[in-house]
């Protein structure tokens, strides 16, 4: 193994390569290869995924100065030295599934980086408490991508807003509790997802900038309601799932002779991606919704035995309504042009 690898990295350097792969070597230590002598001045792309690696080289960017993708997904990496910030050229740095618990302030000089996935680590905190982070991490002025899911975070930065570039921000499964005004004030945000945390409110103006198109914050078992903001960004260009007009859809029939029989316009056939199939329940809530809320104003009279508890508070927050039809919607929520994510009212009512 110990040959094979000299021989990858001398080719490397003999044939100038800009892209290295050296992930799946059960890798425990940087390879010395890599760092002797000149290093590889020409490489670009290193690929060092599912390796056991626990920490980097200090001088990393001595030896790698036109290191532009660095990707260390799925390590034992704890420390990352303050010498990452001397890459200067790196834009994309995938330190997932790791065993980090801090991330160094340097790393907020990498003023190239577009694309930062810090996701599955043992962080409790992103280096706002540090004054040099305070100052730096505003002009990560490139940054595109910030995943930060799977850790154990309690806030974000508040000067995270300063990334002007920021599209994509994903910090689910942590432990949040509220999403910072600033970040409403990102002008190029236009995914951010924080499911899985202890969400009890959102910002009121959240989803008032159009460049924010989706939003996730299902499985937030305190979150009660969605600012009006979001309730054509939720829910999505999908819509809701009710049925569209007969003349839209193409009608199945069964034939037996010279008879023919057609099914109703609700049945159609499926299965391209745009059909959509609504659950039992989510058709029941909105019938259950719509009928006492037209007929009779109030659910008050609705008692834990004849609905369950859970259903009968959801039917008094929907989670979101619909953009085109205003319908409201209670157990799923259909987002534009992703999969659709089931959010955690759906399955409180069973044991």
């Amino acid at each position: 193994m110990a040959s094979e690898l000299c021989k990858t990295i001398s080719e490397a350097k003999l044939e100038r390569h800009k892209n290295l792969f050296l992930n799946y070597r059960n890798l425990h230590h940087f390879p010395l290869e890599l760092l002797k002598d000149e290093g590889l001045q020409y490489l670009e792309r290193l690929y060092m995924k599912r390796n056991s690696l626990t920490t980097l080289p200090e001088n990393l960017a001595q030896k790698l100065p036109n290191l532009v993708e660095l990707y260390l997904h799925s390590n034992n990496i704890v420390v990352v030295p303050e010498a990452i910030g001397s890459l200067v050229k790196l834009q994309f740095l995938d330190l997932s599934d790791n065993a980090l618990e801090i991330v160094c302030p340097e790393i907020g000089r990498l003023r190239s980086l577009r694309h930062l996935r810090l996701a599955n680590n043992q962080l409790k905190y992103l280096p706002a408490v540090s004054p040099v982070w305070i100052v730096e991490v505003g002009d990560l002025r490139e940054l595109q991508t910030l995943d930060i899911s799977t850790n154990r975070l309690i806030t974000l930065p508040e000067r995270l807003h300063m990334c002007l570039s920021l599209q994509y921000l994903t910090a689910d499964r942590n432990h949040l509790w509220y999403v910072p005004r600033h970040l409403c004030q990102l002008p190029s945000l236009n995914e951010l997802s924080m499911a899985g945390n202890r969400l009890a409110f959102l910002p009121l103006d959240l989803g008032r900038s159009r460049e924010l198109q989706y939003v996730y914050v299902d499985n937030n078992i305190h979150l009660k309601g969605l600012p009006s903001y979001l309730y054509n960004k939720v829910i999505g260009c999908s819509g809701c799932g009710s049925p569209i007009q007969v003349s839209e859809v193409k009608l199945l029939s069964f034939s037996s002779g010279q008879l023919t029989v057609f099914l109703p316009a609700e049945v159609k056939s499926i299965g391209t991606e745009t059909d959509r199939v609504l659950p039992l329940q989510e058709l029941a809530m909105r019938t259950l919704y719509s009928t006492y809320y037209r007929f009779l104003k109030d659910l008050n009279f609705l008692t834990p035995i004849s609905l369950p508890k859970s259903l009968l508070e959801l039917l008094h927050c929907p989670l979101g309504h619909c953009h085109r039809c205003s319908q409201p919607m209670f157990t799923i929520v259909y987002p534009k042009l992703f999969p659709l994510r089931e959010t955690p009212m759906a399955g409180l009512h069973q044991g």
